[in-house]
């Protein structure tokens, strides 16, 4: 893994690392890094793996360096190219910078399972964050073009951002309302299992895109015939189509999971409940829920990661989101833009995804040892 992590910050030293453009949208200049910048990228590369062999336990010593002078590098030289510019002109990363980024994350993930497989410290491996949050606050990235754009959307972003967790949180709330029920009342019923998943799968194979074409037409229909919906906000564009097919997305993991896991609680737990004298209500709640819960919250992390990514392309309806930017950078050529809203949707499954297993893992724990 680390001779793999080598070889694009190796390219990536050679690339050019910062594209100059005098505006957004313009065709720019590519300039290269400094020859000892380039000499001191080659040996960072080649360190991670050389310490691996020899002191596995400093692997993340080397690693962290490497992504660090990377973020670096790419603050410092963004702000050196932009010195006598005009106000509207951008400097981006180019594809050393990423190539270098790309090799130092993939070296910083082998360095962690090196310090492990060694007996040393996890928390070695976290380093790297206190360091990329010094650079932020320090203002060392601020000249690079995607947090320039971002500084002038301004509020305008922060609303974006707000309206994807907002179309997120509503469209899991309804999956997990619609589809523990039915999870609960197909679990004991094979036939109607097998109907409710087929409807959940087939909803499945139909592409983001045409699923809220499709819906288009209906939600439009209904609108116009009962004006209620319509002051309500529902139409065949905007929020309304775009949390039905996030809520119909969402509801194959949640079904699926949750049937797996209220049938695969052991029998003979269900057993003694009932010799101890508990009813149905009671079994459900104090015996099959706790144990299959965990199993069923694997289900909602599944579904919660997958609407990130629908709700960005909601935006192309009207819903609002990240998407917006990615969009609008696609129509206009920015990349800018795209990273701009791209990047924290990544980032926000990302966190969604850490934050949810967390809880699977604490839960299962928990009920674990209660049962």
């Amino acid at each position: 893994m680390l001779a793999l992590a080598a070889l694009p910050m190796l390219a990536g030293a050679w690339l050019p690392w910062v594209l100059l453009r005098p505006n957004r949208l313009a065709p720019g200049e590519y300039l290269r890094l400094p020859p000892v910048w380039v000499a001191a990228l080659l040996v960072l590369a080649l360190l991670p793996l050389a310490a691996a062999r020899w002191r596995p336990a400093l692997t993340w010593v080397p690693a962290t360096l490497a992504l660090l002078l990377a973020v670096w590098l790419l603050g410092t030289r963004t702000g050196a190219a932009l010195v006598g510019q005009a106000e509207f002109a951008r400097a981006s990363a180019a594809s050393g910078a990423w190539l270098t980024l790309l090799g130092a994350g993939v070296a910083l993930y082998g360095a962690r399972l090196c310090t492990r497989a060694a007996g040393g410290p996890a928390w070695t491996g976290l380093l790297w964050v206190a360091g990329l949050a010094a650079l932020l606050l320090t203002g060392t990235l601020s000249s690079w073009s995607v947090l320039v754009e971002g500084r002038s959307e301004g509020p305008r972003w922060v609303q974006e951002l707000a309206q994807h967790l907002r179309l997120v949180g509503t469209a899991l709330g309804l999956a997990v309302l619609i589809g523990a029920p039915l999870a609960v009342w197909a679990s004991g019923r094979e036939r109607v299992a097998g109907a409710v998943l087929g409807v959940a799968n087939a909803v499945q194979t139909i592409p983001s895109l045409a699923l809220l074409g499709l819906l288009i037409a209906p939600l439009s229909a209904l609108a116009n015939a009962f004006p209620a919906l319509r002051e309500a906000g529902v139409s065949g564009i905007g929020v309304a189509p775009a949390l039905t097919a996030m809520t119909l997305y969402a509801l194959l993991p949640v079904l699926r999971n949750g049937v797996v896991a209220l049938l695969g609680v052991p029998a003979g737990a269900v057993d003694a409940a009932r010799g101890m004298g508990m009813t149905a209500a009671q079994r459900f709640w104090r015996v099959q829920l706790p144990l299959a819960l965990p199993v069923w919250l694997s289900g909602v992390r599944q579904a919660a990661v997958l609407l990130v990514g629908v709700a960005a392309v909601a935006a192309l309806i009207g819903a609002g989101g990240l998407g917006t930017y990615i969009f609008k950078g696609l129509q206009s050529a920015a990349t800018d833009l795209i990273l701009l809203g791209a990047v924290p949707a990544a980032l926000m499954a990302v966190a969604v995804d850490a934050a949810l297993r967390g809880l699977e893992t604490l839960l299962g724990r928990r009920l674990g040892r209660a049962a």
